[in-house]
């Protein structure tokens, strides 16, 4: 499981050092994609295949379910290791998720993410302020803290 909260760097290359234990969790060769609220997503090989049957699985006459897969798919790409424990960003998700120099890796159970450090600092204060109406909520859906 991916847990925690990593401050990191990419360089000028768009290379980035991973946490040895999420790149343990991701092994050689993992799926790099668009995630949610301007952030990348990085799944194991094995949760990707989960997923992606779960995508396949969305109704293909709905304009929401093609837009959603587009957009994912599109995005998404194979990455692996350097002999430094680097893996190297693509241009285009490094622009779809505004990754400069500074940058917040996450551990959310199943993937890692992948922030940069102001949006996710503005993420974090705005869900902060909201997380007890959020956890409420969540009671709705039979989901027990």
């Amino acid at each position: 499981m991916f847990m925690g909260e990593y401050q990191h760097s990419i360089d000028d290359k768009g290379r980035m050092i991973i946490p040895v234990k999420f790149r343990e969790l991701l092994g050689t060769s993992f799926i790099v994609t668009r995630g949610l609220d301007h952030c990348l997503f990085a799944y194991p090989r094995e949760e990707w295949a989960l997923l992606e049957q779960k995508l396949k699985s969305l109704p293909l006459m709905k304009s929401d379910a093609r837009a959603f897969t587009r957009f994912f798919f599109s995005g998404a790409t194979e990455c692996e290791w350097d002999k430094q424990g680097r893996v190297n960003l693509p241009g285009n998700l490094r622009e779809y998720a505004k990754l400069d120099k500074e940058c917040v890796v996450l551990g959310v159970s199943n993937r890692m993410e992948i922030w940069s450090k102001p949006i996710w600092n503005e993420y974090y204060n705005q869900s902060e302020e909201a997380f007890n109406d959020i956890a409420e909520k969540l009671v709705d859906f039979n989901f027990d803290l």
